[in-house]
């Protein structure tokens, strides 16, 4: 498995030579994208060191090396941190990550002090570790048991009908999940909830491999609810420095908009509190 010479491969694979600012004489190209040699001349090394890295036979790469390959590739800032990740994994990523058995006490506080907007609290993995009642009330009004947000994406049919884009809700699970796996590569449950989307899901499948990269930490959703209706929610994501398996989401609305109004009905039905699932495990390689 070579993730690093996987994420460089897709990325030359999408850069033409026009936008990279290479002059094209007419000759014929079996491929859109820049060659390795074009790629090496861009980012000023040699083909040979180049085409070493992206074999995955390069080792002690410098931040001057990186910097000018994410250059050349255009990379944005999620994408320029997903390759340093991936080329020196023993100094930028640890080897596996915390495995919290629940949320700090602190941050069931701070959900029970946010009746009025949705949150929740997610592992590496996506697995729900807890959240607040409209919480659960938006994301999962149907369901009785908290679940790995990523999966239900993927393999819940209500999903598709709550979300009105839901190809860029799908896109955005993606590209949260290959930085995660590139992070936490000897997570088993990061690594083996991949390996069963992939198995189980083709539009999963052909997501992954477009290799797109993001951190997700801000993103603007149209939801379709079939309890309230239509509403437009802002996802906040916030990471956590004293449980780093642990991400804090949260779902605001514009203040006084319809978004608003929906939210409050949802929040007077009452709901049963929602009880955290085990997380699976899984023994599987590191997908690439």
């Amino acid at each position: 498995m070579n993730p690093l010479g996987e994420f460089l491969r897709s990325r030359r694979g999408v850069i033409r030579p026009q936008d990279a600012g290479l002059t094209r004489y007419g000759e014929r190209r079996r491929v859109s994208g820049l060659r390795r040699e074009e790629l090496a001349q861009l980012a000023g090394v040699s083909v040979s060191y180049y085409t070493r890295l992206e074999q995955g036979q390069a080792h002690n790469v410098s931040d001057e090396v990186l910097d000018a390959v994410a250059r050349a590739l255009q990379l944005d800032g999620d994408e320029r941190a997903h390759l340093f990740t991936l080329a020196r994994p023993g100094r930028t990523a640890p080897e596996r990550a915390v495995r919290a058995s629940s949320a700090p006490p602190a941050l069931r506080q701070m959900l029970a002090m946010m009746p009025d907007v949705p949150a929740m609290v997610l592992s590496a993995a996506t697995d729900v570790h807890t959240w607040n009642p409209l919480g659960h009330a938006l994301l999962a009004w149907h369901l009785d048991k908290a679940p790995n947000m990523s999966r239900s994406v993927f393999l819940d049919p209500r999903m598709r009908e709550l979300y009105a884009d839901w190809p860029g809700k799908a896109r955005s699970v993606v590209a949260y999940l290959r930085m995660a796996v590139g992070r936490y590569r000897d997570d088993r449950r990061v690594v083996g909830l991949v390996e069963e989307l992939l198995s189980r899901s083709p539009e999963f499948a052909g997501m992954w491999a477009e290799h797109p990269v993001s951190t997700c930490e801000t993103m603007t959703y149209d939801m379709a609810h079939p309890v309230v209706g239509t509403l437009t929610v802002n996802q906040h994501t916030l990471r956590l420095e004293e449980a780093p398996d642990l991400m804090l989401v949260t779902f605001t609305v514009e203040a006084d908009s319809p978004s608003a109004a929906a939210l409050r009905m949802l929040g007077g039905i009452p709901r049963r509190a929602a009880a955290p699932v085990p997380a699976q495990r899984h023994s599987v390689a590191v997908p690439s």
